[in-house]
C-alpha cells in the first residue's frame, strides 16, 4: 500500500510518510506520524490533509467530490492493519474522527468517538469483547456526540438521562452504572436524536463518517475556534487535518482508562510528569471538564506497569521532540496506546524555566531557548504568592492547574466576565465545570474556579496559556445559578462578592490577603548571560 494518496497520508506500521509535515496533516497528526516512526504503541490511522478542508470552504460547505473514495481507501488500509472490518457484524472496527490545524488550538474544534457502530456491528463489538457493559457504553456515547457535534443538538437533555439513570442507581457518573441502565440510557438517546434533529441515528457507517468528517471541518469556522485564533494571532486561512484513527477503549473495565499528560509541569516548568488519568473512561472524559479526575499516584498503584511505561515515554518524547510534551493516551485492558502529542502550552514562567533547564540538559542551544521565549513579557514576569503569617482560614481547597493567586469579584458566567471586565474590575469566574467554549469569559477573568474537571482539561490548558489562575475540582463547591451564589465550604458567597485563589495550593479565601511579588532572578540572569554572549 502507497505510504500517501492525493490529500490523504497512513499512520500505519513501516509505512513512512515522506512528505507529510505538520502543514499538511496538522500537528497532531504529524505527532503521531513521527510517534509511530519511534515505535511507540500507536493505534493504526489516516489522515485527510488541510487542503479538503480549505477546498469545503471554497466550495460554499460541499464536501470534496472524491471524499467518500479516499474515505474508502483509508478504511481499507486500517481493516488490513487491524484485521477489522467497517461496520462488520463480528469484528467491526470502530473510529475515532478527529481534528487538526497546523498550530495547536486545544479544545476549540470537534472530535467524534466510536463511528461505525451501529445495531449490526453492535453483536459483532459485542461477540469479540464479551463486554456488555463497554458495548453499551460506546454505542450511547456515539449516538450522544452524533446528535450534538453533526445535527447541532443540545448536549442538555442527553446529560439528563444520564443524571437521571445516576439518581436512579445511587452512583456518582456513568461509569459506575451497570450495563442494564446504559442499556435505558441507550434507548432513550435514540429516542431523543429523532426527536431534537427530526432524523433517526444513521445505522449507515459511512454515512456516519462522512458526517463526522464534515463537522470536524465546520468546527474550523466555529466561534470557539475564531475567537482562539483571533487572541493567539493564528492565520484563519489554514484550515484543519482530519485524523481517522482505530478506536482502542478505555471504558473496558478497571484496567483501563483515558488519561492525558505532560512530560513537565505546565504551570511551573518543573521536571516531572504531570498526569490525569479517569478509570473506565474515554478520552472526552477527561478533557471536557465536566469529570474530576484521577491524578498520577491512582494510576501508579493500580496499572504500575503502565506508569512505568509512561516514565519512559516522557524521556522518548522529549529526545525526539525537544520540548515539553503534552501527550493524550488510552489503556485498554491494561495496554498503553498514544493517541497524540503536541508542544504543551504552559504558563510565561513555565516557559522559562523550561528554555533555561533544557539548555542545561544540552536539548536546544541558547539561540533556540531565545527563539522560543521571544514574545514573552519576561520584564515584567513574576508570580504572586500569599505573604506568610497571614492568618486567614482558607474556605476550602481545589486542585491547582497554574500558578500565582488571583483576587476578584466573583462572577457565574463567561458574559458576566467580559462585561465587568470591561467595566475595569478583576473578576474570578466560579463555574460547573469550564470549556473551550467560554475562551472570552477566560480571557477576561483573573482566575477561574470551577467544581468538577481536571488539571489537563482542554479549558485549563488554554486558561494556564492564558496566564490565568485555575482551580478544578472543588467538590466543597456548590452553585446556587438561580440566587447567583456559591456555597464555598460553610460559607455562601454571592456575584459581586470579592475572593482570592491560591494557585500554588489550591487554597480559596474570603475577600483580599495579602501578596508578595517574587522575580525568576536566576533564570533571568542565565537569560542575560546568553544574550551577552550573543552579543
Amino acid at each position: 500500500m502507497p505510504a500517501t494518496r492525493d490529500h490523504l497520508y497512513f499512520v500505519l506500521p513501516g509505512v513512512p510518510a515522506a512528505e507529510a509535515s505538520a502543514e499538511t496533516m496538522g500537528c497532531k497528526a504529524y505527532g503521531l506520524l513521527r510517534m509511530a516512526r519511534l515505535g511507540l504503541p500507536v493505534p493504526p490511522a489516516f489522515v485527510l490533509d488541510t487542503v479538503l478542508c480549505r477546498r469545503y470552504f471554497e466550495r460554499g460547505g460541499q464536501l470534496p467530490d472524491n471524499l467518500r473514495d479516499l474515505l474508502a481507501h483509508g478504511l481499507a488500509g486500517l481493516e488490513a492493519a487491524t484485521g477489522r472490518g467497517f461496520g462488520s457484524s463480528r469484528r467491526p472496527l470502530l473510529v475515532s474522527v478527529r481534528s487538526g490545524a497546523p498550530v495547536s488550538m486545544p479544545g476549540m474544534m470537534e472530535t467524534i468517538l466510536n463511528i461505525g457502530l451501529g445495531e449490526k456491528s453492535l453483536r459483532g463489538l459485542l461477540r469479540s469483547t464479551g463486554n456488555p457493559r463497554q458495548t453499551k457504553d460506546c454505542y450511547r456515547r456515539l449516538v450522544r456526540d452524533f446528535a450534538r457535534v453533526v445535527r447541532g443538538a443540545e448536549a442538555h437533555p442527553f446529560d439528563a438521562l444520564i443524571a437521571r439513570e445516576c439518581a436512579k442507581e445511587g452512583v456518582v457518573n456513568a461509569s459506575d452504572l451497570d450495563s442494564a441502565a446504559l442499556g435505558r440510557i441507550l434507548q432513550d438517546s435514540l429516542e431523543l436524536t429523532h426527536a431534537l434533529t427530526g432524523e433517526p441515528f444513521p445505522q449507515d457507517p459511512m454515512a456516519q463518517l462522512l458526517g463526522a468528517v464534515e463537522a470536524v471541518f465546520r468546527s474550523w469556522n466555529s466561534e470557539k475556534a475564531c475567537n482562539y485564533r483571533r487572541l493567539n494571532g493564528i492565520d484563519d486561512s489554514s484550515g484543519t487535518a482530519v485524523t481517522v484513527q482505530a478506536m482502542v477503549f478505555g471504558n473496558a473495565g478497571s484496567e483501563s482508562g483515558a488519561g492525558v499528560g505532560f512530560t513537565r509541569d505546565p504551570a511551573t516548568g518543573e521536571n516531572r510528569p504531570y498526569l490525569d488519568f479517569l478509570f473506565n473512561a474515554q478520552g472526552e472524559d477527561v478533557v471536557s471538564g465536566r469529570h474530576t479526575v484521577h491524578e498520577t499516584e491512582l494510576l501508579t498503584r493500580r496499572l504500575p506497569t503502565v506508569a512505568a511505561e509512561l516514565g519512559h515515554i516522557k524521556t522518548i518524547l522529549e529526545d525526539e521532540f525537544r520540548d515539553m510534551q503534552d501527550f493524550e493516551f488510552t489503556v485498554e485492558n491494561g495496554r498503553l496506546h498514544l493517541l497524540q502529542t503536541r508542544d504543551g502550552k504552559r504558563t510565561p514562567w513555565a516557559a522559562l524555566r523550561i528554555a533555561v533547564d533544557m539548555v542545561r540538559e544540552e536539548r536546544i542551544s541558547t539561540p533556540e531557548a531565545l527563539r522560543r521565549l521571544e514574545g514573552l513579557a519576561l520584564d515584567k514576569l513574576e508570580r504572586l504568592r500569599i505573604a506568610q503569617g497571614v492568618e486567614t482560614a482558607p474556605l476550602a481547597t481545589a486542585v491547582p492547574a497554574s500558578i500565582g493567586v488571583a483576587i476578584g469579584e466573583i462572577v457565574f458566567d463567561p458574559k458576566r466576565a467580559v462585561e465587568r471586565h470591561s467595566e475595569g474590575r478583576n473578576v474570578i469566574l466560579v463555574r460547573e465545570d469550564i470549556a473551550t467554549r467560554d475562551i472570552e469569559g477566560l480571557a477576561a477573568a483573573e482566575g477561574v474556579l470551577t467544581a468538577t474537571g481536571g488539571r489537563t482539561s482542554h479549558a485549563a490548558v488554554v486558561a494556564r496559556q492564558l496566564g490565568k489562575v485555575c482551580l478544578v475540582g472543588c467538590t466543597a463547591l456548590r452553585l446556587d445559578a438561580t440566587q447567583r451564589s456559591c456555597v464555598v465550604g460553610q460559607v455562601r458567597l454571592r456575584e459581586g462578592d470579592t475572593v482570592t485563589l491560591d494557585g500554588d495550593n489550591g487554597r480559596i479565601y474570603a475577600g483580599q490577603v495579602s501578596l508578595v511579588r517574587e522575580r525568576p532572578e536566576d533564570w533571568l540572569a542565565e537569560l542575560a548571560r546568553w544574550r551577552r554572549k550573543q552579543a
